[in-house]
């Protein structure tokens, strides 16, 4: 399952595969229908997702429903001379696929298997668990997002809701991890100089390297705020296309990253981004008003509270409207840790501040 475009802006989409199989069989008939997990045996056994198209390719071919001959399919691949192995095993592997399933699932789980080890045991996608691992990992990552002193406030900020809710909700875990994770969304929201460190960190550019072969020419599409024009009918910033020559820009640009939240952050006027900054003074000054406020009978409502800036999604317009639904909910959960707390619920910053969002 891809998600599509549409779960940027909602992202309650169900995206279970087992709903639209069976709408899929519904329609075209269960025997005139077969499923394979090409992402998931393509990248086990090839090391690369983008092997699944090919790997597709094979399988349907298999099934009779690619009127072509398996040679002249193995000559366009060494034709278009890109990953040509690579693109020659993808489909003899999907073929197998359709004709032997087990067999290639049989070779496919041990390297699964290992993938998996070799992340580590944090789970999904190598995601840490413990609260240490998580801060820590968090605090390396805001450390090359900004400086040291950044991440170092980020780490004091977590052990300090650690000893509160030791103290306070002895017994009771939950508060000081979800402000690890909504502490680090708002710390590092994805700005220029962000976009510009990820764009040159080597890891983008390797990547291509992996999946394309020769010379190939970038564009990107970027709607910068100090040169972007917006739509006159939506209002909403203009993307324009840019060439590769914008990685140069990307490397001058992210070594300025420590000028973020200065007086000479060339970004910082902008409204998006002043909201950001203020949005985690108050995310500060909300998990502050709640631990004081902590007791064993609100320390659910209090992490329910602590979490909302997970809702927060997108960029630009997409993420004004996240945020205004994001403080909706955080009024209602406001509300909920009034009740919890028996007394007066806490400032509006509340409301405000656990509606911020980012990049995770």
């Amino acid at each position: 399952m891809t998600p599509p475009a549409a779960f940027v802006i909602d992202n309650t989409i169900d995206l279970g595969s087992r709903l639209m199989a069976r709408q899929i069989q519904d329609v075209a008939g269960r025997e005139m229908v077969d499923f394979v997990e090409a992402t998931t045996l393509a990248t086990a056994l090839l090391g690369d997702s983008i092997a699944t198209n090919l790997f597709m390719v094979g399988f349907a071919y298999q099934k009779g429903l690619v009127p072509l001959a398996a040679g002249s399919i193995e000559a366009a691949i060494r034709l278009n001379a890109v990953a040509v192995e690579a693109n020659r095993q993808a489909f003899g592997w999907g073929r197998l696929a359709a004709h032997d399933p087990a067999r290639v699932w049989k070779t496919a789980r041990p390297l699964m298997v290992a993938k998996a080890e070799g992340e580590g045991e944090d789970g999904e996608d190598g995601a840490p668990e413990t609260l240490d691992a998580i801060v820590e990992h968090r605090a390396a990552f805001l450390g090359e997002y900004q400086d040291e002193a950044w991440a170092e406030r980020y780490r004091q900020a977590v052990e300090g809701v650690r000893a509160a809710e030791s103290e306070r909700t002895p017994g009771r875990s939950g508060l000081a991890e979800a402000v690890a994770r909504n502490l680090f969304r708002l710390m590092s929201y994805k700005d220029e100089y962000e976009v510009a460190r990820l764009y040159t960190s080597g890891e983008f550019e390797a990547g291509l390297r992996r999946q394309f072969e020769g010379d190939f020419r970038l564009r990107f599409h970027l709607a910068p705020p100090l040169l972007a024009r917006r739509d006159p009918e939506t209002g909403e910033l203009r993307k324009r296309e840019y060439g590769g020559w914008m990685l140069g820009a990307f490397r001058v640009l992210a070594r300025m990253r420590r000028l973020r939240g200065t007086r000479l952050d060339l970004f910082g006027r902008t409204a998006e981004r002043r909201m950001e900054r203020r949005l985690i003074e108050e995310y500060r000054e909300t998990v502050g008003e709640i631990l004081d406020r902590l007791a064993p009978a609100n320390h659910e409502a209090a992490v329910a509270l602590a979490s909302v800036p997970e809702g927060i999604k997108g960029f630009g317009h997409v993420k004004e409207r996240s945020v205004e639904a994001a403080t909706r909910r955080a009024g209602r959960l406001a509300e909920e840790f009034r009740a919890a707390a028996g007394g007066p619920a806490p400032e509006s910053g509340v409301v405000h501040a656990a509606a911020g969002g980012g990049g995770d």
